[in-house]
């Protein structure tokens, strides 16, 4: 079996506009087409015993069971690999279970597509489950731990901490939209101009002041101690010759800390004599410059959460250990521990396992034990320095009896120490009673505090701290911190149309993203260039704190390859669906095509608009899938589509009486006389109309007023920087260019009913053969080409995409004959010498109709010409 590719989806996608995170594996079966499971002696044993815990896949059948009833009657080895996926990642810790394999249409040839929760363990089990499978086709040894440990691996690697976790989740129930900024921690809430940020438990608005304080131990037990807050006492010092007056002055039982240390690196707890002293001096140089030497102070290790300057939750906190019966050694202890069905790799579970490694090692000895000793029944050993979870410590939740003095007291150290989010440690033998009368203290104040303590606690109530957190960062009622998102996809007009609803909105006085086939523009300014259509591209308009309107193209190229770039949109727009790029990606037909361009308006919010295109069968269909309002768009007033919404007092926009209308039922409100829109060219562009009509709706919709369409209609003019390669016509002084990005058969009709509204002696169309598409899609582009032109110029595309310059070139050729058997025909491959020929050639009075994919350069070459003739050169050979 051969993996052709794999794509993660991380968005709305072809498979499904709820479920994200999806793997989709193309997988070429080879020969394992003629071999069924039921064909392969022994298979489905030695399935069940590598894994026994399948019975619980139900499968199509719907019950336990149901999938191992399915491979004994005999099923193919693609449906067999994705179960393989998601039990391998469920093994590992991460329970998923949505699957689907589907025929990709080749013969023996599958889309595998399964669920994942972090994307490398996703690609991982993708090609894992192949190699296990091609193993008990095989009938040979797998050892699967391997596989699941690389998985926890990297999924710890890779995921959300789980307080970066915690916050990112409750702000996805709220409907705040979020984006991961880079591999760590630092996330992005909400859109644009509204967003905020959290890396772990800071915040945007986090005061700087407030963690850098926190960060230096002795300024923030000098603003304590100033405000009679209780601290242990202390000295801080740099030199060892300095030591034995600290101790001196403090009294023993010490604690040695670095000044600016953290994690519980370099501190030493309850030194009891002068020796030990030195000694934990020189392990805290090894973290600061200088050392803090303060009283250690007996009780339990509390630690207090205080979110927005109140207390949210409290928890007791207790480092990793073992608790002897006479019987067993210590390492036996830990590993009784260890099987707590609590306690997994990493996050996985609630605790954390107990590692055993140099710092455990040397804790036991400095107590006097080996990993062999046996403890005496109910003695305590102590394995870690610090209480951490991550590290096996246990937490217990005791928010409900601290007393009011301490929640006071922590919340009035958030103030001093100025944290939006404050982890404050206290040492207390009674959190009930307050420390003036326990003899307790503050240890320490932490910015950026974990939260999974509080999250999930050992014992007691967990408890939602990161909701405290959300409702800091977007206070009012409802906040969802978006801005409002235009999505448009269609097979052609997609840029057309994107440009000018942004321009709309500029006008209107919106700071503008927007995304097209030409580049990324932020208020006008193009910031990427090429085709940026895909996910990557609306994420970067997304994430830009100056944009407060998105107005993004969707093509299906980045869709399949990896889902949408957002989770919901405010106004969808379809322009149309016709033949295009069919034979890619799985995608056979153009209702499978209708089906990938359907998942844009599928994203709608429910108050939302998904704008369709009532002249198109396949366009309008996709209503039938959409919870959000439907507006439609015509070029016909009577159409009867459009006229049973009108009746139902829904929005429309139609071409009547050669008005730009809107409709609000059946009132008509005119935009906008079409030839008096620059853009359709005197109104002699039709399909130009017909992107201003779902231009106009998404605008209405959008709540700009019909006065700022107009303004924006007419200052909307079709040239090399508004429009560029959608026909740009420039006029010399014998002759005429048009340039357009027409790359399809539908594009090629359009721009001929166009430009058969223009008059000329005679008419060049230079085009070219397009390697990804079917050899019938470029017979029609040749054939359309002969159709509306005198004569054709055949020239060669940069990248022919898997096919041959001579196998294009035939394409062509043969629509053209079917056209036009005398049609002449020259056949010039690069694209800059053709035009030269072909403005070299012009006859008076003539348009050369150019067909471009690399527009830059073609509009490049097009503006030279135009200079050398303002300068009065009349020859333009290079």
């Amino acid at each position: 079996m051969n993996i052709r590719e794999i794509n993660a989806m991380r968005g709305p996608n072809y498979w499904s506009v709820r479920r994200h995170k999806l793997i989709v594996m193309v997988l070429d079966l080879e020969k394992m087409e003629e071999f069924p499971s039921n064909k392969i002696k022994g298979f489905s044993k030695r399935l069940k015993n590598m894994f026994p815990s399948m019975y619980s896949h139900r499968c199509s059948v719907g019950e336990p069971g149901g999938f191992f009833q399915r491979v004994e009657e005999g099923t193919w080895m693609g449906h067999i690999i994705e179960h393989i996926a998601l039990e391998i990642q469920t093994l590992a810790g991460m329970d998923t279970g949505f699957g689907r394999t589907r025929d990709y249409g080749e013969v023996g040839v599958y889309n595998v597509v399964f669920s994942y929760m972090e994307e490398s363990v996703g690609r991982y089990a993708a090609e894992a489950s192949v190699k296990i499978c091609e193993a008990l086709i095989a009938a040979k040894d797998y050892d699967l731990d391997p596989d699941i440990q690389k998985m926890r691996e990297l999924r710890e690697s890779s995921r959300l901490g789980p307080s970066t976790g915690s916050i990112v989740e409750e702000a996805e129930s709220r409907g705040i939209p979020w984006i991961r900024l880079n591999k760590y921690s630092l996330c992005q809430l909400g859109y644009g101009a509204n967003q905020k940020r959290i890396q772990a438990t800071v915040t945007s608005e986090t005061s700087s002041i407030g963690v850098e304080l926190a960060c230096d131990k002795e300024d923030t037990k000098y603003l304590l101690e100033q405000a009679e807050v209780e601290v242990p006492r202390g000295d801080i010092i740099s030199r060892e010759s300095s030591l034995e007056d600290a101790c001196r002055y403090v009294g023993y039982p010490l604690v040695i800390k670095p000044i600016d240390g953290n994690h519980g690196r370099g501190i030493t707890v309850d030194i009891q004599n002068y020796e030990g002293a030195v000694v934990a001096f020189h392990a805290a140089k090894e973290v600061s410059r200088r050392v803090i030497v303060e009283k250690y102070i007996t009780g339990e290790d509390y630690r207090l959460l205080v979110i927005n300057n109140v207390l949210v939750a409290g928890a007791i906190r207790t480092p990793a250990h073992v608790v002897g019966d006479g019987k067993q050694t210590v390492e036996s202890l830990i590993d009784e521990v260890n099987r707590d069905p609590r306690r997994g790799y990493g996050h996985e579970n609630v605790l954390t396992q107990i590692t055993v490694n140099d710092l455990t090692r040397t804790i036991i000895k400095d107590a006097g034990k080996t990993l062999d000793s046996v403890l005496e029944e109910g003695e305590k050993l102590i394995l870690k320095d610090t209480a951490n979870l991550s590290t096996g410590g246990t937490a217990e939740d005791i928010t409900d009896i601290i007393h009011p003095a301490n929640v006071s007291m922590a919340e009035r150290i958030s103030k001093i120490i100025d944290l939006d989010i404050c982890g404050i440690d206290i040492m207390t033998t009674d959190i009930s009673k307050p420390l003036s009368e326990t003899g307790g203290a503050i240890l320490e104040v932490n910015a950026g505090p974990g939260f999974r303590m509080h999250l999930a606690p050992t014992s007691g109530l967990p408890r939602n701290v990161a909701a405290p957190v959300i409702d800091k960062l977007f206070p009012k009622q409802g906040d969802t911190g978006r801005i409002p998102i235009t999505a448009i996809t269609g097979t052609n007009g997609k840029t057309t149309t994107s440009r000018l609803i942004a321009h709309m909105a500029k006008m209107k006085g919106y700071r503008v993203g927007y995304t097209t086939s030409d580049g990324v523009y932020i208020q006008n300014r193009l910031l990427m260039t090429g085709d940026c259509t895909g996910p990557s591209s609306a994420e970067f308009v997304l994430k830009d704190p100056t944009v407060n309107f998105a107005v993004l193209e969707c093509a299906r190229g980045g869709l399949l390859r990896a889902g949408l770039g957002f989770k919901n949109c405010d106004v969808a727009v379809v322009t149309n669906v016709s033949a295009d790029h069919l034979g890619l990606k799985g995608i056979h037909t153009v209702e499978q095509l209708a089906r990938v361009k359907g998942v844009i308006p599928e994203t709608v919010l429910p108050d939302g608009y998904a704008i369709l295109n009532a002249d198109d069968d396949l366009v309008y269909e996709m209503r039938r899938s959409l919870d959000c309002k439907v507006a439609l768009f015509s070029m016909d007033e009577e159409n009867s589509r459009v006229k049973a919404l009108q009746r139902k007092g829904g929005i429309t926009a139609i071409y009547e009486n050669g008005f730009v209308t809107i409709c609000k039922g059946e009132w008509k409100m005119r935009v906008m006389k079409a030839v008096n829109i620059p853009l359709t060219y005197g109104g002699k562009a039709d399909f130009m109309i017909q992107n201003v009509l779902a231009a106009v709706l998404a605008a209405h919709v959008q709540g700009i007023r019909i006065e700022d369409m107009k303004v924006a209609l007419e200052t909307f003019i079709p040239s090399a920087s508004q429009t560029p390669g959608r026909l740009n016509l420039f006029k010399f002084e014998n002759f005429s260019i048009l340039l357009d990005y027409a790359h399809n058969p539908a594009g090629m009709r359009a721009l001929k009913q166009f430009s058969d509204n223009l008059e000329a002696s005679h008419k060049v169309c230079i085009i070219a053969g397009i390697g990804d598409r079917r050899v019938e899609d470029n017979n029609l582009i040749g054939s359309i080409a002969a159709e509306m032109s005198d004569e054709i110029i055949i020239r060669q595309d940069k990248r022919l995409r898997g096919k041959t310059e001579e196998e294009l070139i035939k394409m062509l050729n043969d629509g053209i004959k079917m056209q036009n058997p005398k049609m002449k025909t020259t056949v010039i491959p690069s694209e800059k010498e053709a035009i030269t020929h072909a403005v070299n050639n012009a006859k008076k009075d003539s348009l050369i109709i150019l067909c471009s994919d690399v527009v830059p350069d073609a509009l490049e070459l097009v503006q030279k010409f135009k200079a050398q003739e303002a300068s009065g050169k009349k020859i333009f050979a290079q």
